[in-house]
């Protein structure tokens, strides 16, 4: 496995760019073998700049700039993962160009945790507002993490809704970890690198450019089990996003506005071409539940007893510690061992199966008084 200093250098190296780089790792086998390489042997991989190429022609001084980047990411309380790195979310390694490196701050768990992403317009509705902050709301408080863009209007509201319940979110941002972008959301941007998790493939001090915003969507789309568009233009970049799921096998959900509002003809759109109509968050929970189960297949019984004895020992030993009186998420997190995302994505399930009831203050209880172990 490469060391991490060795994709952090090749990342940086200018105009290489993500599809450069794939192509290099790809044709040498790892980035530790692209600095080893001669200039002769880089110069055979097709699609890769010439201004890359020569800026590949002093190793030391591309693995310089390397160490500089990464000792300013601790500086900064941040930090850099690859592709190789078990942190790296695995449902974004799925897709087709994933990135290489990503460079996150705050709760690095949150990105193995069940994502479901809300986008939707800039310039939204004050009805758009309500909707995408009561969804994310719902969502977070049954355990979803929230994904969104950072961006003013819809995004914005999708991460106040999930910190409002007390929730994990994460901001996907098309700029570097020290850019607070816009600046009108910069008290967001605070309580999310505290609460949540920020992330994006841009070394420090990037800027935020237009051309920066489609990468910065495939990363939303690729790290969610669905993407769910509140609203939207015609010509949104929500759309980008929404087609980027598709293209990933994802769950793509939409909201419906007034039928007359051109700020929800995209959404408008794409329920007519089949995205799931969303009026409440149950509605994306059943669907994501009945797709994949959030933890993946599971074996379904005739009755609601053999569900529950199908549950995986994991699951059914989590159920055993939750009593039928209200008791705190971190109580059950500290007994079971397991990290915060996995408890996270247990209690969705067995919410959905009708087993525990999530309560205000980000608590649980058992429902039914019986243990699952019990016939």
């Amino acid at each position: 496995m490469a060391d991490l200093l060795d994709w952090v250098s090749l990342s940086l190296v200018p105009g290489l760019g993500a599809v450069g780089m794939r192509r290099l790792v790809d044709f040498f086998g790892g980035p530790d073998r692209v600095l080893l390489a001669s200039a002769k042997e880089r110069s055979k991989v097709s699609g890769v700049r010439a201004e890359a190429l020569l800026g590949l022609s002093n190793v030391d001084e591309v693995r310089c700039r390397g160490e500089q980047e990464l000792e300013r990411l601790a500086g900064s309380g941040a930090q850099a993962i690859s592709l190789e790195d078990q942190s790296y979310p695995s449902l974004l390694r799925q897709i087709n160009g994933p990135p290489s490196v990503l460079y996150i701050r705050g709760r690095s768990e949150l990105l193995e945790s069940c994502c479901v992403a809300i986008v939707g317009s800039r310039a939204a509705t004050t009805y758009g507002h309500r909707i995408a902050s009561s969804l994310a709301r719902d969502l977070a408080a049954r355990g979803v993490t929230v994904v969104s863009g950072l961006a003013l209007g819809i995004d914005a509201c999708a991460h106040a809704g999930a910190l409002a319940a007390s929730g994990a979110t994460v901001a996907v941002l098309g700029c570097g970890l020290d850019v607070v972008y816009p600046q009108q959301n910069s008290g967001l941007y605070g309580q999310i690198q505290d609460a949540g998790v920020l992330v994006t493939e841009y070394p420090l001090g990037t800027r935020p450019e237009a051309f920066r915003f489609p990468a910065r969507n495939r990363i939303i789309a690729g790290m969610s089990y669905g993407v769910v568009v509140v609203e939207a233009a015609k010509k949104s970049g929500s759309l980008i996003t929404a087609e980027l799921a598709l293209e990933e096998g994802r769950d793509v959900f939409a909201v419906p506005g007034q039928v007359d509002s051109f700020k929800s003809a995209g959404a408008h759109w794409l329920l007519q071409q089949g995205a799931k109509l969303v009026l409440s968050a149950g509605d994306i929970l059943e669907e994501l539940h009945l797709c994949k189960g959030i933890q993946g297949e599971k074996k379904r019984g005739t009755g609601a007893e053999d569900e529950t004895l199908a549950l995986e020992p994991e699951l059914l030993a989590l159920l055993e510690m939750i009593e039928p009186y209200a008791m705190k998420r971190d109580a059950l997190i500290a007994a079971s061992g397991l990290s915060p995302g996995r408890v996270a994505e247990f209690l969705l399930l067995l919410e959905l199966e009708g087993l525990v009831e999530m309560l205000p203050g980000d608590e649980v209880r058992r429902v039914g008084g019986e243990s699952a172990g019990r016939g």
